[in-house]
């Protein structure tokens, strides 16, 4: 009799266990979250099936957003909103109430839909509008094949919600199936599982079985073709283009190898990378399984594709885990750039690395010039309510949160850092990390275990740069400033001394000219090594910012400068131009090539240029 009621009171706690277990599995836990509108303690989405036609006639993308969702006992479900035209919406079938909120420039509308507590699925049916900032349509014209339409969307940070209704906050993961009608002469492919061939019928199905932020969910519509590299690596281009992107990217499977030998398995099947028309507002963008890229880092030589590594980098820090939110963004780009610099150097050699790594240290150091009057935008952890997340996405998330990283794996050694680092990708798989939580995690699995003491705080909650930073250095780099000097004090130039450099070589020397440095030096240098018409996008924009600094205006570079302001659509090089024509007091002559190239340029570039300008239209 007593073993009966030892073992009845024994089950009954495993299953009062077991039931508190799921209940806590039910348990929502998200952060608050002030670039959203959503309300995911209450009620979030889970899973999204995505029904749309892509409409190049109208420039307008129309469809239905079926939701499978999660439901705390809840009578709304609230999505984000902007520049959507909500046609009806649907809880389990049947319509059901839904109101728009009063509207905000920055983060749009609540969409606040009725629901039962016991709902499933909410369908959102909507159509875009002439007003959506995510997508951007392309005539022939402004391809580089000139044949055919283009579409590309662009989600992060905030603008998923302007071309679906959708919870648009970095901390809901959702998996999607998507099914995409397009004109039949193009090809769609996504964030997803994708086709290598276009079909009959224009009709292309879609699946990401691994959950993902919202703003990672991403459409491109033109016609592509795709090239494999390895037998989970490939390119698609424009048919003009994909040989060479090919050619240029062909060194991908051996970054997925070098990446995964430093942190663990890729857990996304495939790399591919979709090379965009020049209008890409970034360098890339890390969709998952797809990474969007722009043409300019197709050199020639290779020299540009820390790029692909950066993106490929994403793939463990950003989408596998995640910031929770746009404040913690430099959990996502510090510890990318740090991953980056190390699947470089485990490819080409550590002055390749520290090279990037060095030219990384000058932005930030401009970076941190720029915010003297705003010393709170130079911390690590950001407190961005009531700004645009975009205004956070700089040299400091990136460059200082790759310093950081670096000086800690100089304190602690690389061994140990590499394990940890190992570990934390594991353990936060498929899951959003706070900064503190972050800050939490590091102090118990690698300072107080191994009795470091660290500046930690100081580093990730206060303005500027810890004296205790790491100090890079490159001998090649002090080559190139003795060259510089050489050439300078001579007046003449020895080609020979620069036939091997590399694209950081060439920035370094150019970004070094001196604040005295002569006409006749830049004309020099120009008439010896062609840099008014160079190929590389990165020396351009370095070699063009110093004509503007120095009113030098030999071999047309005036209209090479406007030349690629129109046809280039990459912020970062466009702002550094429009910058230093700004610093220079020569704002009309920017707003003369703005005028021609806004209209080439993605709404996230837009924007920008727009305030640094002050462009009313």
């Amino acid at each position: 009799m007593k073993k009966q009621v030892l073992l009845f009171a024994l089950t009954t706690l495993i299953l009062s266990c077991e039931t508190d277990k799921k209940e806590d599995n039910k348990t929502m836990n998200y952060v608050k979250e002030s670039h959203s509108y959503a309300q995911p303690n209450t009620s979030v989405i889970k899973h999204l099936d995505l029904n749309i036609d892509v409409d190049f006639d109208t420039k307008t993308i129309n469809g239905t957003a079926t939701y499978t969702i999660e439901n705390n006992n809840a009578s709304e479900i609230i999505l984000d909103s902007k520049f959507l035209d909500i046609v009806r919406v649907e809880a389990d079938g049947k319509d059901t109430p839904f109101t728009l909120g009063n509207f905000d420039e920055q983060l749009g509308q609540p969409l606040s839909i009725v629901i039962k507590n016991d709902t499933k699925h909410i369908s959102v049916h909507y159509k875009t509008t002439d007003k959506t900032e995510a997508l951007q349509w392309l005539n022939p014209q402004q391809t580089t094949d000139k044949k055919n339409p283009f579409l590309f969307t662009q989600g992060q940070a905030i603008l998923t919600r302007t071309w679906i209704p959708i919870q648009d906050s970095p901390q809901i993961r959702i998996t999607y199936d998507a099914t995409v009608h397009v004109p039949k002469h193009l090809i769609a492919v996504m964030s997803a599982e994708n086709p290598k061939q276009k079909t009959a019928d224009g009709s292309y199905s879609f699946k990401m079985k691994q959950p993902i932020s919202p703003y990672l969910i991403a459409l491109a519509v033109g016609d592509l073709e795709y090239k494999a590299v390895s037998h989970r690596t490939g390119v698609y281009a424009e048919k003009s283009l994909v040989d060479k992107a090919q050619s240029e990217f062909s060194d991908m499977e051996k970054m997925v190898v070098a990446a995964e030998n430093l942190y663990g398995d890729y857990d996304w099947d495939q790399f591919d990378v979709i090379v965009l028309p020049p209008s890409f507002p970034f360098g890339g963008m890390e969709n998952p399984r797809l990474t969007f890229a722009t043409p300019t880092v197709i050199a020639g030589d290779k020299s540009l594709t820390s790029l692909i590594a950066h993106e490929l980098a994403h793939s463990w820090s950003g989408n596998l885990v995640t910031n929770a939110t746009w404040n913690d963004f430099w959990l996502n780009e510090g510890f990318t750039v740090y991953f980056e610099i190390r699947i470089m150097e485990a490819l080409y050699g550590k002055d390749r690395a520290n090279m990037i790594a060095l030219i990384g240290r000058q932005d930030l150091e401009e970076e941190v010039e720029g915010f003297k009057d705003e010393p709170d935008m130079t911390k690590l952890k950001l407190d961005l309510t009531n700004k645009n997340p975009d205004d956070g996405m700089n040299s400091i998330a990136y460059d200082k949160g790759y310093l950081f990283l670096r000086t800690l794996e100089e304190k602690v050694g690389r061994e140990k850092f590499d394990a940890f680092l190992k570990n934390y990708f594991k353990v936060n798989a498929f899951s959003t990390v706070t900064t503190e939580g972050f800050v939490d995690y590091l102090n118990s699995n690698l300072l107080e275990p191994n009795g470091i003491k660290f500046n930690v705080d100081e580093w990730v909650y206060q303005p500027g740069i810890p004296d205790n930073q790491a100090i890079i250095v490159s001998n090649k780099f002090k080559n190139v400033e003795n060259t510089l000097s050489s050439f300078i004090d001579k007046q003449s130039v020895d080609v020979s001394k620069t036939t091997a450099w590399t694209t950081q070589e060439w920035v370094h020397f150019i970004r070094n000219f001196p604040e005295t440095i002569t006409i006749d030096d830049l004309k020099r240098f120009d008439e010896a090594f062609n840099l008014t018409n160079t190929s590389n996008s990165h020396v351009a924009m370095v070699w063009y910012e110093q004509t503007i600094n120095h009113d030098y205006h030999g071999k047309n570079v005036d209209r090479h400068i406007e030349d690629f302001l129109i046809r280039v659509g990459r912020r970062w090089y466009v702002s550094t131009l429009y910058k230093a024509y700004k610093r220079n007091d020569k704002v009309d002559e920017a707003l003369a090539i703005y005028k021609k190239a806004r209209a080439n340029y993605h709404s996230v570039t837009a924007n920008t240029i727009d305030d640094m300008l002050g462009y009313g239209g």
